[in-house]
């Protein structure tokens, strides 16, 4: 690992409290980066910071941010800003799932997933955007990351309303590379599979609650064995080295675009 791939990066990830997003700060802050993680569990993202600050490699802050509110990414934004002197990457990591059947969704479980999931990477991308393009092209090239999924190319009958954010996050990724380009400033994205992180092994029980399986660890297990080429579910450890990629001067002369990473589930 390249402890000076990211030197001098000043990014924002939200969702960092834990799973992925605890996960891609530390790599990065071990790459040289100086990490804003944002979240609304406070004292989960202030643990991760903690963690960062002690290993000595970039610097770390933890900030509250719930990222349906713009205030808050607005805020998110500023921290970064006050704390490094400016941003360079926006990671919109956080994200959340509660299946229903599809005759079974209502209103409030629609809501909820595409306020977190859709409403949120807006707002942090125009924030981080708005201050990107203050700081000026010149300084550039800027990148704002959209975390997708397997739910960006496909739909799922017992998650629909979090494919319809996962699409709708697909669809920030290509419209804002074509309304950020004069800006210098890339978007680009990453879309996992099945992750064992705390979210899957919530959504794991939450298939078992609504009876599409019928005990706790069937569902990673069966997509494995049945729809994924490799034959296995991934860890955090399997993306972080396409995040950081996708954060470095290596994919410079990237943009609109969405890189699956799920052991071969969705090819497209």
């Amino acid at each position: 690992m390249d402890a000076n791939r990211l030197k001098d990066k000043n990014v924002m990830i939200t969702g960092a409290a834990q799973g992925m997003g605890a996960a891609i700060a530390e790599h990065y802050a071990a790459q040289g980066a100086n990490v804003c993680l944002g979240d609304i569990n406070l004292e989960g993202v202030k643990a991760v910071a903690d963690r960062i600050n002690a290993a000595g490699n970039g610097e770390a802050i933890a900030v509250k941010l719930d990222v349906t509110k713009r205030e808050d990414n607005a805020a998110a934004v500023a921290a970064t800003v006050d704390a490094f002197g400016s941003i360079n990457v926006a990671l919109m990591n956080a994200g959340l799932n509660k299946p229903r059947f599809f005759m079974d969704i209502d209103e409030d479980n629609w809501d909820l997933i595409m306020n977190v999931n859709a409403k949120g990477v807006l707002l942090g991308m125009q924030e981080a955007a708005r201050q990107m393009i203050k700081q000026g092209k010149e300084n550039g090239p800027y990148k704002i990351i959209n975390v997708g999924s397997i739910a960006s190319r496909t739909t799922f009958d017992d998650v629909v309303p979090y494919c319809c954010s996962k699409h709708a996050v697909l669809a920030m990724i290509t419209g804002g590379a074509r309304a950020l380009v004069e800006h210098n400033i890339t978007v680009n994205g990453y879309g996992p599979g099945v992750v064992r992180t705390e979210l899957w092994e919530q959504l794991d029980k939450d298939l078992v609650a609504i009876g599409k399986f019928d005990k706790p660890g069937e569902s990673m297990d069966s997509l494995a064995a049945n729809m994924i080429l490799m034959k296995r579910y991934s860890y955090p450890e399997d993306v972080i080295g396409t995040a950081a990629f996708l954060a470095s001067p290596e994919s410079d002369y990237m943009t609109g675009q969405l890189l699956m990473i799920d052991g071969g589930m969705v090819m497209q």
